[in-house]
């Protein structure tokens, strides 16, 4: 059982028993005596997005690497992607991203790649923890062989350039008028200078981060700004990205939000439509709605769901030897050109899409309607609440009342304190009779 990881590294309030100067430093150690196997120079790889505590963080964690014997390079600020495409790309042996994605400044987390740019797998991260809670000082590098520190200051510019190599290189975006929200992030810098290199007309919103205004009023959990943008300026598309640049939504021209779920539905009839959709098949999670499963059914495509993460997306997609998985929350992995989400890649897929189209956003991403969802988060205190038999029976009687046109999915997130409820139904009196007695239960 896990103690100091969640489903997607480590998350929690900066300066927090988790998440202070002490315990990164020995997060830092741990990784280092871990990764640290055979006799070449090993390297590790920093990236951060742009809250304030990512200073503190960075340094702590440099500290413990550097006195394993491990060569730290620091990005600076760079999209989560970035650092798991550079981390192979460098030879690095690991790969480290300081971020809370979408969360508020006051939060922050680790998110932790391979030399391949995968993240780590729950055993993995179990090993860490046992070594964190070790006699690491004993494995300290002798003065010699202490590491050392570089910056690395053109991390960015080898970030765009591997964008372009996504993009069809006899094609261009010229014509298309784009407000893109980079949630002042970690994309702040990638995201509008890609747009423009490719030619389109770029309106930037939410690019000047000052360390506590990430995500704030921002971003692909906060659309609202952006949709108003995009109707002010009459514009073709509207893209937003999270704090740490791994998801994406997407406005189209009328103002209307286009969720993961009808982005993943275009990419894959389109990929089918090319021969492109390995085996026919997308990776979802259980809370793709099922709108979007039975508009894939049309086109022979199946859907194969999983738990929600994107780290178990990517899993299912490796074994079931798949290139295309995503989440509803907009987290899409397109393997054919990154080992994680990437909300810049995808939008440039869906961007090229319309381009070679010469269709309107509202057109090619409202693909099919959705089924009615109703989704409601419960702070709660004990993370075993779903252990409970109680629990267990109240949750199977409202899977009886739903099981007929639609479903209930109970969970607990894996990176804050709540218990999120997602009822789907064709029939709103099924979704507020259910939300009513969820809401008397968990409240």
């Amino acid at each position: 059982m896990k103690k100091f990881f969640g489903t997607d590294g480590v998350r929690a309030s900066s300066n927090s028993q988790k998440l202070n100067g002490l315990t990164l430093m020995k997060l830092g150690m741990a990784l280092g005596k871990h990764f640290t196997v055979g006799e070449h120079r090993h390297k590790v790889v920093i990236g951060k997005d742009t809250r304030l505590s990512g200073y503190m963080i960075e340094q702590a964690i440099t500290s413990g690497l550097l006195s394993m014997g491990m060569d730290v390079f620091l990005f600076g600020p760079i999209p989560t992607p970035a650092v798991a495409m550079l981390t192979k790309s460098m030879r690095a042996d690991l790969g480290i991203m300081i971020t809370a994605s979408h969360n508020q400044y006051q939060d922050n987390g680790i998110k932790i790649f391979d030399k391949n740019g995968n993240k780590l797998s729950d055993e993995t991260e179990i090993e860490i923890e046992s070594l964190m809670e070790s006699e690491l000082e004993n494995s300290l590098a002798s003065p010699e062989k202490i590491g050392r520190a570089k910056r690395l200051e053109d991390a960015n510019g080898r970030y765009i350039e591997f964008l372009k190599g996504t993009f069809p290189k006899s094609e261009r975006l010229d014509g298309l008028k784009i407000v893109i929200d980079c949630a002042n992030g970690a994309s702040y810098i990638s995201a509008p200078l890609i747009l423009w290199e490719l030619g389109a007309e770029v309106i930037q919103i939410a690019t000047q981060p000052n360390g506590t205004n990430i995500n704030f009023e921002c971003g692909s959990t906060n659309t609202n700004k952006l949709a108003k943008k995009v109707l002010e300026e009459k514009a073709d598309i509207g893209i937003a990205l999270d704090g740490d640049g791994d998801r994406l939504a997407v406005i189209d021209e009328k103002g209307h939000l286009v969720n993961g779920d009808q982005i993943l539905a275009l990419l894959a009839i389109e990929m089918s439509k090319n021969k492109k959709l390995k085996n026919n098949n997308v990776v979802g999670t259980s809370m793709a709605n099922m709108g979007l499963e039975t508009l894939l059914k049309k086109h022979n495509i199946g859907l194969i769901r999983t738990k929600v993460g994107d780290r178990y997306v990517k899993e299912k997609m490796i074994s079931e030897d798949l290139n295309l998985g995503g989440e509803q929350s907009g987290h899409i992995i397109l393997r054919d050109f990154t080992s994680s989400g990437d909300g810049i890649v995808v939008a440039l897929q869906v961007l090229y899409i319309l381009s070679r189209k010469k269709g309107k956003a509202s057109d090619c991403l409202h693909l099919f309607s959705p089924l009615p969802q109703n989704l409601i988060n419960f702070p709660v205190k004990e993370r075993n609440i779903l252990d409970h038999e109680d629990t267990k029976l109240f949750i199977k009687s409202c899977e009886e009342k739903v099981s007929e046109d639609g479903r209930i999915v109970v969970r607990m997130s894996g990176t804050e304190p709540l218990l999120r409820v997602m009822i789907e139904s064709g029939n709103q009196h099924t979704i507020d009779e259910l939300t009513e007695s969820v809401t008397k239960y968990f409240s």
